[in-house]
């Protein structure tokens, strides 16, 4: 047992400057993340700044159709609150496919945002990881497993973003609430995870003492025709093999406009803007939604291991857009 102090902090602004204080202290909220790797050994902070008391708890529906959603709502929560399945679908679809239900009852908006990115080389303190310990190597690299990612890597960290959240968020345009240091800021959440590049210890582009404070989803219309579609190993409590949040507006029979972002093939949620840019103005089929695809995945890096995810992100893109365009 490692010892750690504890302080539960009575406002944003003094759980912020505790973090600061102590370069070894983290925030805990849900601590789903956190537990395993203090299990685990991967983790050994000296400070848990424990911030479930703060009032950081509210869904809100706004009147312009936006809704601002308090960072340590539970997942849960936010899956089952009506406004949410009613104007944003995928993001309650994406938060039901993710983890487990006793899982989804603890964690958090914010922490499932922050979750790092890992591969099971990460999770093994016998084996080299820049992400774990920068500089010492990076074992999956060598590896030629399906555990590595196929867009977005580096040859320091070929680990695939983990969060099911985090795409469906990028599919609507969400932006983080950041509270930090010298004050607050607004960071789209397509900007928040960082490619691994030299240094794959950083997972986001938040500070050290950066509190994310909620979540905003603006007025997007478009984003009642939204789905997310999530093939794994198991329907629960795994990891996405492949995953799919797609917006679709029609124009009778043509895509007026699309967002698509791809999970479980990219070291960061992956938005597909030259998929959108294929749909872009034409005929809602089948065809062209695999062309579409195969645009977006032609840069795509395999091995044998994992060669067999290009044509499952093909098939599962095609599939979630006829069923958000209604032609499942």
């Amino acid at each position: 047992m490692k010892p750690f102090a504890y302080e539960r902090p009575s406002s944003v602004p003094e759980a912020v400057t505790l973090v600061a204080e102590e370069p070894g202290a983290v925030y805990v909220a849900g601590g789903t993340n956190l537990l395993d790797h203090l299990k685990l050994g991967i983790a050994a902070p000296r400070l848990l700044v424990d911030v479930t008391g703060l009032p950081l708890n509210a869904v809100e529906a706004l009147p312009d159709g936006g809704i601002r959603i308090g960072a340590n709502v539970r997942n849960a929560d936010l899956a089952a609150h009506p406004e949410v399945r009613r104007r944003r679908p995928v993001v309650s679809q994406a938060l039901l496919a993710g983890a487990s239900p006793q899982l989804r009852n603890m964690a958090t908006v914010a922490g499932n945002l922050v979750q790092r990115t890992r591969c099971p080389y990460f999770q093994n303190p016998a084996t080299p990881c820049n992400k774990r310990q920068p500089g010492s190597g990076c074992a999956a690299a060598a590896s030629r497993t399906e555990h590595r990612a196929l867009m977005g890597a580096s040859e320091s960290c070929v680990a695939v973003h983990p969060s099911d959240l985090a795409v469906a968020l990028c599919a609507v345009d969400a932006v983080v609430c950041v509270q930090g240091r010298f004050g607050p800021r607004r960071i789209p959440v397509t900007a928040l995870h960082r490619l691994p590049g030299a240094h794959p210890e950083r997972d986001t582009v938040l500070d050290h003492a950066d509190l994310i404070t909620g979540v905003e989803l603006p007025p997007l219309p478009m984003a009642t025709r939204s789905r997310y579609r999530k093939v794994g190993d198991r329907a629960s409590f795994s990891f996405a093999l492949v995953s799919v949040a797609v917006v679709v507006d029609l124009e009778g029979d043509a895509v007026r406009d699309t967002r698509i972002v791809f999970g479980g093939l990219a070291t960061k949620p992956w938005r597909a803007r030259r998929a959108e840019a294929v749909l872009r103005g034409g005929p809602v089929t089948a065809d062209r939604f695999a062309a579409a695809a195969l645009t977006e995945l032609s840069d795509a890096r395999t091995v044998e291991a994992n060669a067999y995810k290009v044509p499952l992100a093909r098939d599962t893109l095609v599939a979630t857009l006829l069923d958000a365009c209604g032609r499942a």
